[in-house]
């Protein structure tokens, strides 16, 4: 089969995923105290050649001034120079750390319109990323379709901006990016829809009467989508959460998101494990016995809502609400065998499609007949694997790639094993990519089933052993975790 090719762009910005932060950090912070005038900061400013400064006391970052902060806040009202540089600096800060990347900064400033971003390492301020700074590494295409999104002001208009992620994926394919890259990039711009209906939603409902977060749940949970999503989200709530004062509230906000969601082709999860389920808009202790009821009575049920709910990410809202839950998730599951057995159990229900001798099977009838279904014969069993690696282990990683990673450094699985399973899931993903961009080019849906008489002998063999490859893996869990168990 020859790759699927288009128009290939040259588009730096499907890189910037790779850049860490730390490399476009290439000076100390200029910092003030907060006793400091505006008259000397602005001296400062103009001595040092930077467009910001850093208000800092007793070691703690407090405020941030910017040109355009002298500009606005001093000039044009006429404030009197000398006042402290505190009255002017802006305290509710959106920080990034030193070890996001360059993507990850540009979207913050394209979702807050903001220039400029403090970069932190713990509770240490390192240093200041502008937009120039990271818009100097790359055409910004994927970034200009984020702020796109985020300058719409209805969902009529998101829904035509959103049309174009299609188009985004397309690009990548064609322009060779792994499926790492474009699964973050794809579920960076579900984020950032979802962040644009959640904004526009406050406009019409007015603010949140109790902190929440939006999470992200299973494929965009773990940074990886395709075209072929539908929606898994939740809300988790603070624990003042009162149902009868409150619950109309976030009935109505979870409704309008997850219909525009809808709206913009991420369509309704078949499942109801979305926001607008009552059951899935809960408070923080509610999550927790969630949690603790599927650790322990591990049913049918129990054991399919923990793959969808384990794989979550925070969106949006108060990012503590998700980052506590979690901890305390994933300091149970450690050492809880009976659990984690019926995980494995419950993951080989998708196995890879080989023969007795190792030939693979296509689907012999119905619609797909002579296909094979990449997603569950293939990426899902490896998604599963990782998350009952990531389980025992107790990691905090998410995506697919970082839990096999971690259960590598954890002595879950050796090195060279690991590698044999991320080379797997990157052809499988790989294929899967440039077979949706194929029917996307062509005006159809995207979907899941390749057929075989399409693949090159090569493709064919390297198609073989990634399934042999998950198929072996399967069993050394099955035997680690069900011998004589069942």
């Amino acid at each position: 089969m020859k790759p699927w090719t288009a128009e290939r762009t040259t588009d730096d910005s499907l890189h910037l995923d790779a850049i860490p932060l730390r490399t476009l950090v290439r000076r100390p912070p200029i910092v003030v105290p907060p006793d400091l005038s505006i008259r000397a900061a602005a001296q400062l400013m103009r001595e040092q050649r930077v467009s910001s400064v850093l208000v800092v006391r007793d070691g703690a970052l407090v405020g941030l001034v910017t040109d355009r902060d002298l500009r606005n806040r001093v000039v044009a009202e006429g404030l009197d120079t000398n006042r402290p540089i505190a009255e002017i600096a802006t305290t509710t800060l959106h920080t990034v750390d030193i070890g996001d990347h360059a993507f990850d900064a540009l979207l913050l400033m394209a979702r807050l319109n903001i220039h400029h971003v403090p970069v932190m390492d713990a509770s240490r301020v390192v240093g200041v990323i502008t937009s120039s700074d990271v818009q100097q590494q790359q055409s910004n295409s994927a970034v200009n379709l984020a702020g796109a999104i985020y300058r719409q002001d209805s969902v009529e208009d998101l829904v035509a901006t959103s049309a174009r992620i299609g188009q985004l994926q397309q690009q990548l394919a064609a322009s060779g990016t792994n499926a790492h890259t474009t699964g973050r990039l794809v579920s960076a711009m579900t984020d950032a829809v979802t962040s644009r209906l959640l904004q526009l939603a406050h406009e019409r409902l007015g603010p949140p009467p109790v902190p929440f977060a939006w999470v992200a749940a299973g494929s965009q949970g773990r940074n990886e989508q395709t075209a072929k999503s539908d929606q898994d989200n939740c809300m988790i709530l603070d624990d003042r959460y009162d149902a009868t004062l409150h619950g109309a509230y976030f009935e109505a906000l979870a409704r309008f998101v997850c219909d525009g969601l809808n709206a913009c082709g991420y369509v309704y999860c078949p499942g109801e494990m979305m926001a607008m389920t009552d059951a899935w808009r809960q408070p923080q202790w509610r999550w927790r016995e969630y949690f603790d009821s599927w650790i322990e009575r591990p049913e049918p049920k129990a054991l399919m809502l923990t793959c969808v709910f384990f794989d979550q990410r925070f969106v949006y809202g108060e990012r503590t609400l998700l980052d506590t839950l979690r901890a305390q998730v994933l300091q149970r599951t450690p050492g809880q065998r009976i659990f984690l057995a019926h995980m494995v159990s419950n993951a080989l229900t998708h196995q890879p499609p080989l023969g007795w001798l190792g030939g693979i099977n296509a689907i012999r009838h119905g619609e797909h007949e002579g296909t094979v279904d990449l997603k569950h014969s293939g990426i899902v069993p490896i998604i599963d694997l990782a998350r009952i690696y990531a389980l025992a282990g107790g990691s905090a990683a998410v995506s697919t790639r970082e839990r096999l990673q971690a259960a590598a450094d954890s002595g879950e699985i050796t090195a060279e094993r690991t590698r044999d399973l991320i080379d797997a899931l990157d052809f499988l993903s790989g294929l899967r990519i440039q077979h949706q961009a194929r029917l996307m080019s062509k005006g159809q849906t995207a979907d899941n089933y390749l057929r075989l008489d399409a693949l090159s002998e090569l493709e064919r063999r390297h198609l073989k052993d990634a399934f042999a490859v998950v198929k072996d893996l399967q069993g050394v869990l099955e035997k680690r975790y069900l011998a004589g168990r069942f």
